[in-house]
């Protein structure tokens, strides 16, 4: 047997367990590292070593650079994630995140932090943008949104833990204030390491390089089957087979793509899943990530102890929101939550907003108003945690074809990085300069969103991730309002019957199989 990982007994769920927490930890890095770093920009034995962090921009720009370290990692992924494969992209990326870290922990300047932020940040692009994709490729549509969700909880859950981190150290006036903080995320790559271990590559990445073999042992231990040719097992080869065999019949020059000349609308795809992660970056989640007890202080008038302490309890309810979302967001689809997101958010920072220009007009009520502030920050974070915190992940880890999956999924995780580089880097200038208004800014783009998601954006929770080829085959206009077949959140008829006339042409596959039937290999369940 051809080596798929030491953990080759595992099976079924069990296996996709493993799989399940290489890319919660993963993830879980991620969000640990938004979060984390907020506390240690307003500690004060920071302050002390790095005091260059006192000019806004140089502020900016030492929490930033994580983000445009991540952008180019995702680039990385970008050209070369196919090339790796899934597993060794993500272990790639593990070991420039390690490295970065320890750099960052033993930070004697502040050109050393920023540079170990960036190398740091590099991993992150590469293994955010990878792990999404090989957990949709490992599961099966009826739980696949929920499994990405689990990966994106855990990167709320991190977030959280990394604000009460913050919060209870700051009693602390030595270094441990801001070092063991930055330190404690070694623990994840050690997890993560165990469990790609015990895991195996994605069948879909095997099939798209022809180690059929191997995919096919891949789908049986995913099923949870000893039997090679198990007609459950057989049908998911051929599934999956004949869509590669129709993608490349109809692949086109990759100038073509880009010129949308293919049948498939590769860069359509690409652009919905870019326009998702833009959407999430713009809506300003990381001006207050990196910044909220900051702008507590400045905007609100709070002290930093009570500062430090709303945002771990607003850490604490932005995990719930994500809880929240792991429940409805294959009840009510991807479309629906984007909708409900654009619209409450725009809500909180326009009150947000009123409310930071009400106490400049009337200092009088400064305290009132900051706390009408807060109480929207607050908000924001649950409508935001329900929507865009998690969709993107889930819908440029579906909606591109698997050809250009993981090309797909970088480039929506550069823009990701690029737009968190962009706000993080001028949020600190702008609440200098803009004060209030720089909230109303955020309010218009947030509103913006519901017309291009209304219009643009098709639903693909319920579909297998070979149906989106078909999906986009058969409704090639670029507006898919009134378009129930694109927009309805159940499988529509005309897919099932595509993928059962698509593994009926396959004739040559099918007579290698063993009680091989035309069955929808995935049964995508009606009822939730």
């Amino acid at each position: 047997m051809p080596h798929l990982g030491i953990g080759s007994p595992l099976t079924g769920r069990w296996l996709i367990t493993v799989i399940t927490i290489a890319n919660a930890c993963s993830m879980a890095w991620f969000g640990y590292d938004q979060g984390v770093f907020s506390g240690v920009l307003i500690s004060a034995d920071f302050k002390k070593h790095f005091p260059q962090i006192k000019n806004s921009n140089i502020s900016g720009i030492t929490s930033s650079c994580f983000s445009l370290g991540a952008f180019f990692g995702a680039m990385f992924a970008f050209t070369l994630g196919d090339t790796l494969g899934r597993r060794k992209t993500v272990g790639l990326g593990l070991t420039c995140n390690t490295i970065g870290a320890v750099l960052q922990v033993a930070s004697w300047s502040l050109p050393q932090m920023i540079f170990g932020r960036i190398v740091n940040g590099f991993g992150m692009g590469l293994t955010s943008s990878t792990c999404p994709v090989y957990q949709a490729e490992c599961s099966k549509p009826r739980i696949r949104g929920k499994l990405v969700v689990v990966g994106s909880l855990c990167n709320t859950a991190a977030f959280c833990l990394a604000n009460w981190m913050n919060y209870s150290l700051d009693f602390q006036e030595s270094a441990l204030q801001w070092r063991f903080p930055l330190g404690f995320q070694l623990v994840f790559p050690v997890i993560v390491a165990v469990a790609l271990l015990l895991a195996p590559e994605s069948p879909r990445w095997l099939l798209l390089k022809d180690r059929h073999e191997e995919a096919l042992q891949v789908i049986a231990r995913l099923e949870g089957q000893d039997d090679l040719h198990d007609p459950e097992v057989t049908t998911q080869f051929l599934s999956i087979q004949s869509a590669i065999e129709v993608e490349r019949k109809n692949r086109v020059p990759t100038t073509d793509a880009l010129l949308c000349r293919d049948k498939t609308q590769n860069l359509r795809r690409v652009i919905l899943s870019c326009g998702t992660q833009f959407m999430q970056q713009f809506s300003g989640v990381n001006a207050l990530g990196y910044y909220l007890p900051t702008l507590l202080q400045e905007s609100v008038g709070l002290g930093e102890q009570e500062s430090r302490l709303l945002t771990a309890v607003n850490g604490t309810t932005y995990l719930f929101a994500a809880f929240c979302c792991l429940i409805i967001i294959d009840r009510f689809g991807r479309r629906k939550l984007m909708l409900y997101g654009a619209v409450t958010m725009g809500a909180c920072y326009l009150v947000a907003a009123i409310c930071l220009k009400q106490a400049e007009v009337d200092p009088s009520r400064k305290r009132l108003m900051g706390q009408v502030t807060t109480s929207m920050f607050f908000l924001y974070y649950f409508f935001y945690g329900t929507s865009f915190a998690k969709v993107p992940w889930v819908y440029n880890s579906e909606v591109n074809s698997l050809g250009w999956r993981t090309r797909g999924a970088a480039a929506a995780t550069a823009t990701n990085w690029m737009g968190g580089f962009i706000v993080t880097q001028f949020t600190s200038v702008g609440v200098n300069h803009l004060h209030w208004r720089f909230y109303l800014i955020f309010a218009i783009i947030a509103w913006s969103f519901f017309p291009i998601v209304f219009c643009l954006y098709p639903e693909t929770s319920r579909r297998t991730l070979e149906d989106m080829d078909e999906m986009f085959i058969l409704h090639p206009s670029f507006i898919v309002c009134g378009n129930s077949d694109m927009t309805q959140r159940e499988r529509p008829e005309a897919l099932i019957n595509a993928e059962t006339e698509r593994i009926s042409q396959n004739t040559e596959l099918g007579a290698e199989g063993k009680g091989v039937t035309t069955a929808h290999y995935e049964h995508v369940d009606k009822a939730v």
